[in-house]
């Protein structure tokens, strides 16, 4: 899977926002101020149907994009690359910098740690 621009991936969390897909004015819509020009959109639209992210339908002759890779897929991808570049591949080390950071409490610690032993248990 290809890594996302900043602007790619702003205008990826509007269309995984609209469940049923949106139409370009409605993804401007969503974006945030200063909103960038339709133009501007509409190419990073091309470039994300390029890189295989979004998929177009056309009713009514207006291109209405869609999600082709979830959210949850792209963030995965994403973290397993941040953890690879970052801190040696090991999710223990990611875990130990936002505790050192205080960027993660006990309490996260603790509702991990239940996650991970209901999911042993499943």
């Amino acid at each position: 899977m290809k890594k996302l621009t900043q602007a790619e991936e702003q205008v990826m969390q509007v269309i995984w926002n609209l469940s049923e897909g949106g139409f370009l004015k409605d993804i401007i819509e969503l974006l945030p101020e200063p909103k960038p020009h339709s133009n501007t959109v509409a190419t990073l639209l091309k470039i994300l149907v390029e890189k295989d992210f979004v998929k177009i339908s056309n009713p009514n002759r207006n291109n209405l994009y869609s999600a082709k890779v979830s959210k949850r897929d792209y963030s995965g991808q994403r973290m397993a690359g941040l953890t690879e570049s970052f801190f040696d591949g090991s999710y223990a080390n990611v875990v130990s910098y936002l505790v050192d950071k205080k960027q993660m409490s006990i309490e996260d610690l603790e509702l991990l740690l239940q996650n991970l032993k209901s999911k042993g248990d499943e």
